[in-house]
């Protein structure tokens, strides 16, 4: 009797999930390279089309690679279903734009990545959608928000960037008393260190640029969720709209998830050893790490997570004193994306939250003192003494 993949263990998962091999028998995944397929008789595409018969059409729609790649992350997840879509962002658009249409409400995490602050501010009011931005950790506010034509509530937990957490499970159930469905962006913790799904949200999404590649190669992103549930929102936007993640691209994916548990679990212990570095330096004030007893929410993030991730936010109190300690780094990277081999150190203010207005940037604490750090994979002697000068130049 044939194993249950679902049955088998992260790391089993993270490299023979969702394998398809052609009748070569090669090892690693094959890379099907092509934007169309041929059928055997009209007969047999009309019966693809209407989905009556098994086989892949067009890559827009699905190609193989993608597929194990999909199958694969949905495994890890714990999902019935993935979907591959060219980046983080288009996950994102489309995670919305699947559940809402105009004259619908959505609930909002006040914190959140600038670029998806704006689909929800600037372009969601487009086609008539209207949104209520919520302090994150109240309970109460996510209650006090929902109107009758509420539909979804959309968070990161930890969020963007000063890794905010907020109780999925009671988030999700205000939604669901409102008949609404929770999406959960869950880039920073991964799914080695949190299961949204579990928790009861409805959507998981992905930024696969982050962790999964987790190698600065290509972009990717994943929405996953029940199977009847991505077919309803999602099925005929991917057919339709194009945001189909490219079979090479999908193929790195692959291999980024055979190592990504490894990068992540080494990423995350360097990273509790650097945040206590700059937690006891002078010239810091604040310091957020959610592997650290000091966090704000370290009650929720003890009942949900079980690792701190690979990201550490802390105030050095001007925009002066923030950009000297960027510029005094000699091996961690100036670079605004996260999740890397590769340490980075960014200035969120005039980077990745830069489209916010101040007043908005304010409102969730980000002033412009913060500097966000992702640790890689360089040794941590190295890193506690580069960050270590960079702060004395502070």
């Amino acid at each position: 009797m044939a194993e249950d993949p679902r049955d088998w263990e992260i790391e089993t998962q993270a490299v023979r999930g969702g394998l398809m091999r052609s009748e070569h028998g090669e090892i690693t995944e094959a890379l099907f390279l092509t934007q169309s397929f041929a059928y055997e008789s009209a007969a047999s595409a009309d019966a693809r089309f209407a989905g009556d018969a098994p086989g892949f059409i067009y890559q827009r729609f699905s190609n193989p690679t993608t597929q194990m790649f999909e199958e694969r992350l949905a495994l890890i997840e714990g999902a019935e279903a993935c979907r591959a879509t060219a980046s983080g962002m288009a996950a994102i658009h489309l995670s919305l734009t699947g559940l809402l249409r105009a004259g619908d409400h959505l609930v909002a995490a006040k914190a959140m990545f600038g670029s998806c602050r704006w689909v929800v501010s600037e372009w969601l009011p487009r086609f008539g959608v209207e949104t209520t931005y919520v302090d994150a950790t109240d309970l109460e506010a996510w209650k006090s928000a929902v109107r009758p034509n509420t539909k979804a509530f959309l968070m990161e937990s930890p969020a963007n960037p000063l890794l905010e957490v907020s109780s999925i499970g009671g988030v999700a159930e205000v939604a669901h008393a409102a008949g609404a469905k929770l999406v959960v962006d869950n880039v920073f913790a991964t799914p080695i260190f949190q299961k949204p799904l579990t928790l009861g949200a409805d959507v998981v999404v992905y930024s696969a640029t982050k962790h999964i590649d987790g190698q600065g190669r290509v972009l990717g992103g994943a929405i996953l969720g029940a199977a009847d549930l991505l077919t309803e929102a999602y099925k005929d936007i991917f057919r339709h709209t194009g945001p189909a993640l490219s079979p090479f691209n999908a193929w790195v994916l692959l291999k980024g998830l055979e190592t990504m548990e490894l990068r992540v679990r080494r990423q995350t212990a360097t990273a509790g050893r650097i945040a206590d570095v700059i937690a006891a330096h002078a010239k810091v004030t604040t310091v957020r790490y959610p592997g650290r007893k000091d966090h704000p929410q370290a009650a929720i993030i003890a009942n949900q997570m079980t690792g701190g991730g690979s990201v550490i936010a802390f105030d050095l109190g001007s925009r002066e004193a923030a950009w000297r300690f960027l510029d005094s780094l000699q091996i961690v990277d100036i670079s605004n994306n996260l999740g890397d081999a590769k340490s980075m150190a960014t200035h969120p203010s005039t980077t990745t939250h830069r489209s916010m207005p101040e007043a908005e940037r304010l409102e969730i604490g980000l002033t412009e003192g913060w500097v966000r750090i992702s640790i890689g994979l360089e040794g941590v002697g190295d890193l506690t003494r580069d960050i270590n000068r960079a702060l004395d130049a502070a």
